[in-house]
């Protein structure tokens, strides 16, 4: 996983770990072979109990338009989590001082962007990911779009 700041001044300046994590945001790499195992330690350590896999490919029906939900800025009132199996994209998250991060996730990243936390998601332009979701009940996703 690679972090940059987006802001004038900051752009392409690395994030580090720690500091992603000094913002809410975890981050592990866990490699795809076998990966379940460290996966379910990670559900039951932040109490997550459901998940499901979601794909997107160039061939995905109407991809252009699943895409659009994710690109605008937004949050959600849980945690929005996911482990990378297949592909690469970006997460933009605001910082707690409102400043862009910008998250390049690819195979064998964690990513944990915290309930309430404004982010919007792209995919590269090789347009494919995998990615298991976690979620603390049932699986949901319910944007809340920033208006300001």
């Amino acid at each position: 996983m690679k972090a940059t700041w987006l802001e004038d001044g900051e752009e392409g300046v690395v994030i580090s770990a720690s500091e992603l994590a000094s913002e809410g945001i975890e981050s592990v790499q866990i490699p795809t072979e076998n990966y379940q195992e460290r996966l379910e330690q990670l559900k039951k350590q932040w109490g997550y109990s459901a998940h499901d896999e979601v794909s997107l490919t160039p061939e995905t029906p109407n991809l252009e338009a699943i895409c659009a939900k994710f690109d605008k800025e937004h949050l959600h009132t849980d945690d929005e989590v996911r482990y990378i199996l297949e592909g690469d994209g970006y997460f933009d998250i605001r910082s707690q001082d409102d400043r862009w991060m910008h998250v390049h996730v690819e195979v064998g990243d964690f990513i944990l962007v915290p309930a309430d936390r404004c982010h919007r998601f792209y995919l590269t332009d090789k347009k494919r990911i995998v990615a298991v979701r976690l979620f603390k009940d049932n699986p949901s996703w319910t944007p809340i779009y920033r208006t300001q």
